[in-house]
């Protein structure tokens, strides 16, 4: 739902430094204050014109308790190319939960969108959130077949459970990995770069983060951009079937809304049924190897999230339904970037204690799509109740109203963050201005450059409408993958 990560190895400089400040525990002074160290930069800058900064800022892991751990977080700060006088830095906050950034960002800068948008006339600020990227300590459990519909088999979750029990005995401390300890963080990270205003940038979950400073620290930030927003009132299992079978449809009209497309593949959701109905009987051995409802489930997932997948999708549901399963045994090979239990602390805090489990299975049973996926979002329940991160305050889950400028911009095609979670939240925000961008898939930033112009209007002028004429044509049409 909600990750999306702007872009990958780490130096072995900056990894060595991480760690040794992430471990800081023995002989650490009580309630230290955050300090931020510059140091080397994670991930590869090689021909990005702006000049970058990098450190590490380090902050207790539980603050005012008796524990004397510290987290270490990686920043990046990249410079304006070309400096506007009096201009505010964009804090980044990365999707996820169980994210990361920074190692990215080079690749970011060197690519188009990200010239178009990062760093221009303001500096940018990234942050690997604690647990997330290459923070120390990292909460990842290896390779594990995790997406944001769930644990994907029952041996996943056994792992993600098991991956819990290790952490704790390492002395990792669960219950403070979650968007409240993000806020804090970011607190830290403005107290020690000297940042007296701001303007946030989130993307899928960090437009979660984001909102949760608007609740509790909005003090200093002048204007917000939520790219593919993702609200704390949102129900991320309950409904979050449904959510992929409905991303799933609109593929599917908009191929019969093109000759090209309809002519070639006439029926794509009778032909996904038909194959969903087959798993469903129970796993099935296709080309030698055995795929479940949960496998399709998950793919449905990625492919609904990604532009080139969604646009793939009729012609890869035909070769499902010719028994030509290749795009989905690459993908169950391929499932990797999840710092899992990260994603596990921020959803078993923020998201499931105030869902449904039953309400969940009961939305479920709408389609063959939605049944697809019902048995990996319900295993999200039996995960949590291993990671014990504590009872959550109802506030978490309430929405957020403000009177800063906020820029709400979602995707027309969105299994994990779709356009209704935006309308729902704009009018909470007498400030508020809200685009849904037509034929395209989650992260707008990232996919349209019609959305990268309204970013940058609105971030030079908050007050100001945004100019919506480049969503046409730029976006009249989904351009399918035919081959």
């Amino acid at each position: 739902m909600r990750k999306m990560i702007w872009g990958a190895a780490l130096s072995g400089a900056f990894a060595a430094f991480a760690l040794s400040a992430g471990a800081l525990s023995a002989g650490a002074a009580h309630a230290a204050e955050p300090k931020f160290t510059p140091g080397p930069c994670a991930g590869d800058y090689s021909g990005v014109a702006n000049k970058i900064q990098c450190g590490t800022l380090v902050v207790d892991e539980t603050r005012g308790g008796p524990s004397t751990r510290r987290v270490a977080l990686p920043v990046t700060i990249v410079k304006a190319s070309a400096p506007k006088p009096g201009a505010v830095p964009v804090i980044f906050l990365h999707g996820g939960p169980g994210g990361g950034v920074v190692e990215n960002i080079g690749r970011s800068l060197r690519g188009v969108s990200g010239r178009e948008l990062i760093a221009v006339d303001q500096d940018w600020i990234y942050f690997d959130q604690r647990g997330g990227g290459v923070a120390s300590p990292i909460l990842d459990c290896g390779e594990v077949a995790l997406n944001d519909a769930g644990p994907l088999n029952d041996a996943a979750a056994q792992q993600l459970i098991a991956c819990a029990q290790r952490l704790k005995a390492s002395g990792v401390d669960l219950s403070r990995y979650n968007a409240e300890e993000v806020v804090k963080d970011l607190q830290d990270l403005r107290k020690t770069l000297g940042l007296k205003q701001v303007d946030l940038f989130g993307v899928s979950y960090g437009t979660r983060i984001a909102l949760a400073v608007v609740k509790h620290d909005p003090s200093g930030v002048r204007a917000v951009v939520l790219d593919s927003p993702w609200t704390p009132e949102a129900k991320w299992a309950e409904g979050g079937p449904e959510m992929v079978s409905d991303a799933v449809k609109v593929i599917f009209k908009r191929c019969a809304e093109d000759a090209a497309c309809n002519a070639k593949y006439p029926h794509p959701g009778a032909d996904l049924d038909a194959v969903a109905t087959r798993l469903l009987s129970g796993p099935q051995t296709i080309g030698g190897k055995v795929y479940s409802a949960d496998d399709l489930g998950g793919f449905l997932m990625d492919a609904a999230y990604s532009g080139p997948d969604a646009r793939a999708l009729p012609a890869t549901v035909a070769r499902f339904a010719a028994g030509d399963m290749t795009a989905l045994a690459e993908q169950m090979q391929g499932r990797s970037g999840y710092n899992e239990a990260q994603h596990l602390t921020h959803l078993c805090k923020e998201e499931f204690p105030f869902e449904s489990e039953a309400a969940m299975r009961k939305g479920a049973q709408r389609d063959p799509v939605t049944r697809l996926l019902e048995n990996s979002f319900g295993r999200y329940f039996q995960v949590c109740k291993a990671y014990d991160v504590g009872r959550p305050d109802p506030v978490e889950a309430q929405p957020v109203s403000s009177p800063i400028p906020t820029l709400f911009l979602a995707a027309e095609i969105d299994p994990g963050c779709p356009p209704a979670v935006a309308k729902a939240a704009v009018g909470r925000f007498p400030k508020g201005q809200l685009t849904i961008i037509p034929n395209t898939t989650h992260g707008v930033s990232r996919g349209s450059a019609c959305a990268r112009r309204m970013i940058r209007g609105f971030l030079a002028d908050p007050t100001a409408p945004i100019d919506q004429s480049c969503l046409h044509p730029e976006h009249d049409q989904f351009v399918f993958d035919l081959d």
